[in-house]
């Protein structure tokens, strides 16, 4: 990818709202538009052959004149894959993708000072506002994504917002939200995650859960509402110190929690201790129906707020490659964690797209000492990041690219014996979308750590790689170049 004159960071146009990034993508000749599309299987089956096509090049799809719904509201998927754009939402330059993507990012987050959000008094997601029989959810045009989902799903690319009952502080958390009805929502969060959290607090006291959820938001909230943060850490804060502007935030009139002023779309409502309908099934991130229709939860919307001509953003889930922004912010999240545990010389670590969350997680190291693989693979096991339904873990020397597929089987094939090189964790933290987890033992699963580097104790008379020097290869480009380069 060729840089641009305003890739420096400095020089990245802000932007205020969804809309504002849109002009962006339309400028950066990302952002594909479409109209006809009907909201039962054909969006979520057009944005499905985008990601496919062209993975981290794809582009933002926009639909409008959706079959049996007005012109100006509109569906936006594939917000979360094109590199150029999650770039300058995060304030990064551009022309930057893969492991320099991650390496810039994780030093960036050294820095992170939190940046609380701004209280305003209004914003565009008041310009049309419904309370009580009004309310209707379906007068967007909600997909239903995937052929066997077991309904409509407004929210997939969205942004809950909760706050901890005992503690105080607000959540920002990205979970699946079907439409039961017109003011009926099913809210699925998986067990460990911070929302379940403060809401299972809340019913142990009996108390009525607050929510607030968006449903077409400036993209840099939904990605932090994805990140792994510590405990008690607002992703408001995170997403403002990324901006470095704080964000605009409305009280909501039902709940009181603060809602992004210029968000597309908004609701609030409550959750009631021990009422569940059945829910799902979804096709979920793991590319997989990993779980039937069951039990959930239910939010039962009071407040209705909506932009004129509104966006809903939507990111069906399937089969991988899916969600390429949220593979990038968690290598460098781990990245950190692994050094911050007391691993030293880590010289990248890199998350595959083709395997959903951590399960296929690459770690490059400068062996110093006996054991130091096992050390490294141990560490991303446990550490935020790479604790959640993780699976594979291949730790390789530092000559090998973690980013790169091809270099990392290699070394896993002739760096590895599996008798002696393969350690097994068991009893780790997954969850019920783990498709190889039988029924009935979802939940836990078990880690292995593959140890791809040469051995410690011979490793200086390991066999030399095939390849030419640096110099050597200096030498034939600038003879060769404009024929080869």
């Amino acid at each position: 990818m060729t840089a641009r004159p305003d890739d420096d960071t400095n020089a990245v146009r802000p932007y205020r709202d969804l809309r504002e990034w849109l002009d962006i993508a339309r400028e950066l000749g990302l952002l594909k538009e479409l109209d006809g599309a009907h909201w039962d299987l054909e969006i979520g089956a057009i944005t499905e052959i985008e990601r496919r096509r062209r993975l981290e090049g794809s582009s933002v799809l926009l639909f409008d004149r959706i079959a049996g719904y007005p012109e100006g509201y509109r569906v936006l998927t594939n917000a979360d894959n094109p590199i150029p754009l999650v770039a300058r939402s995060l304030g990064l330059p551009a022309a930057r993708g893969g492991l320099a993507f991650v390496r810039e990012w994780k030093e960036r987050m050294k820095r992170f000072e939190p940046l609380p959000p701004a209280r305003v008094e209004a914003g565009p997601v008041l310009e049309n506002v419904f309370r009580g029989p009004a309310i209707d959810v379906l007068k967007f045009p909600v997909p239903r994504w995937n052929e066997l989902d077991g309904g409509r799903y407004i929210g997939t690319d969205c942004v809950v917002i909760t706050r901890d009952p005992e503690e105080g502080w607000v959540n920002l958390g990205t979970y699946r939200v079907q439409v039961h009805d017109r003011d009926r929502l099913g809210l699925y969060i998986s067990p460990g995650k911070d929302g379940r959290i403060q809401m299972e607090k809340a019913f142990a006291r009996n108390e009525r859960f607050p929510v607030a959820m968006t449903f077409g938001q400036d993209p840099l909230l939904l990605y932090a509402a994805s990140f792994h943060l510590p405990w008690g850490t607002c992703e408001y804060d995170y997403a403002g110190w990324a901006r470095r502007a704080p964000i605009e935030v409305i009280a909501g009139p039902v709940t009181g929690l603060p809602i992004p002023a210029h968000a597309e779309i908004a609701i609030e409502g409550f959750v009631d201790p021990g009422e569940v309908q059945d829910e799902g099934p979804f096709g979920e991130f793991t590319g997989y129906y990993a779980s039937d229709r069951r039990p959930a939860p239910v939010v039962h919307v009071e407040s209705l707020m909506h932009r004129n001509r509104p966006i809903l953003t939507g990111s069906p889930m399937g089969r991988p490659p899916s969600v390429v922004f949220y593979d990038l912010i968690t290598s460098a999240t781990l990245w950190n964690a692994m050094e911050a545990a007391g691993v030293p010389d880590v010289r990248g670590v890199y998350v595959h797209h083709m395997a959903p969350t951590t399960m296929f997680t690459a770690i490059s190291i400068t062996q110093r000492y006996p054991g130091h693989a096992r050390q490294a693979g141990a560490a991303a096991i446990a550490c935020r990041g790479g604790a959640y339904m993780g699976r594979y873990y291949v730790v390789v020397d530092e000559d090998i690219d973690p980013s790169n597929i091809d270099e990392v089987i290699w070394a896993m094939a002739t760096r590895s014996d599996p008798e002696k090189d393969i350690e097994v964790l068991r009893r780790c933290w997954s969850g019920p979308l783990d498709p190889i987890v039988p029924p009935g033992e979802k939940g836990f699963n078990s880690r292995a750590i593959i140890d791809a580097c040469r051995p410690y104790e011979w490793r200086n008379e390991f066999p030399r790689v095939v390849e030419s020097s640096p110099a050597l290869r200096a030498r034939v480009l600038e003879k060769w170049g404009h024929i080869i380069g």
